[in-house]
């Protein structure tokens, strides 16, 4: 599946901060780690001449040649595998998956290899392979092209995974992924690739275990992640006109889950909501409200809640895809149900 994008806007400098996009900031950082470190390479499908099923990697093929802007067969298992086997050979490769259920073509390679190898090896070996990976829905992909399953993926030992909401995010991950001795997959969420966003002038590698609180509040804890994130806020600010004030978690780390700033979060305000675009089943927002439960049962004034997605394939019409994703609306009706409101 090859998608269309629009061309990739230029950075724009004003002051002491960057006006760029979700979509030139990775960008970016991928071409910073290219010239930073040799041992580093892009490759999957159509991240060459395409430029990336969403733009990403364009013009990076006329920059660093072939041999470091790969162009793959259409077999995940195939090319994810071999970026496994560059990384074990002391490589640093970056692995592109179009999109998360074409992940599943390579389960194998990555939770049995990938995860697995260091604590195989009794410690011997190390696999430093950076997996991207877009996720989510919105963009009228259908049910086979609009999974958000990080869930599945932060179930697995082995695993770091990771899932940046901002464009602060999206260009500073991803040398810190790069650095880590194991493998790291990043969910890009395909709704922010045109999202504008500010950068600091003197910004530098974030710390992908840390959830950061977004926007301070002392009635209610609001817990997002990637594309969640934006539709997260738009709810607090709606909240804050009717006198509630929400905090606003970003996870970032979805494997390791920052416990302690959630937990430090709705000891404050004693109320949850956590919102996530996976199915309700077997959620994300599942395992951290059991979390909540376990260890600060006793903070809490109401029960935690869950905004996630409609217990069904992601439909393609417009009108029903919206209704079945987390919508500001219900998050706002959510938070307002935990207050008694």
């Amino acid at each position: 599946m090859t998608v269309q994008t629009a061309a990739a806007p230029k950075s724009g400098v004003v002051g002491n901060v960057v006006q760029t996009t979700y979509r030139e900031a990775l960008h970016d950082a991928i071409r910073e780690a290219l010239l930073k470190d040799q041992r580093v390479f892009l490759m999957g499908e159509d991240v060459g001449r395409y430029g990336g099923c969403y733009a990403v990697s364009r013009g990076l093929l006329d920059e660093f040649g072939p041999d470091r802007i790969r162009d793959t067969p259409l077999s995940e298992s195939a090319f994810v595998g071999a970026g496994i086997g560059a990384a074990l050979g002391g490589m640093r490769p970056i692995v592109e998956i179009m999109t998360v259920n074409f992940s599943l073509l390579a389960l194998d390679q990555i939770v049995n290899n990938a995860a697995t190898i260091r604590h195989m090896s009794g410690g011997q070996f190390n696999v430093p392979v950076v997996i991207r990976i877009a996720s989510g829905a919105g963009r009228q992909l259908a049910a086979q092209h609009s999974h958000s399953l990080e869930n599945w993926y932060a179930h697995v030992p082995g695993l770091k995974v990771v899932a940046p909401a901002t464009v602060e995010d999206a260009r500073y991950m991803l040398w810190t992924a790069l650095e880590d001795p194991d493998p790291v997959i990043i969910f890009e969420h395909v709704m922010l690739y045109n999202v504008t966003g500010i950068l600091s002038a003197d910004g530098g590698p974030v710390d992908i275990g840390k959830a950061v609180i977004r926007r301070p509040g002392r009635d209610v804890t609001l817990i997002a992640y990637g594309g969640t994130l934006g539709k997260t806020l738009d709810a607090a600010e709606t909240l804050e006109a009717d006198g509630i004030a929400a905090e606003v978690i970003d996870l970032r780390s979805l494997r390791p889950l920052d416990t302690g700033t959630i937990l430090r979060s709705v000891s404050r305000t004693r109320r949850a909501v956590i919102v996530d675009e996976g199915w309700r089943t077997g959620s994300l927002a599942a395992e951290i409200s059991a979390i909540i439960m376990e260890d600060a049962f006793w903070d809490l004034d109401a029960p935690v809640s869950r905004v996630c997605t409609a217990e069904v394939p992601i439909p393609y019409p417009r009108h029903l895809e919206q209704a079945a994703l987390p919508q500001p609306a219900a998050i706002v009706a959510a938070a307002r149900a935990t207050l008694g409101r």
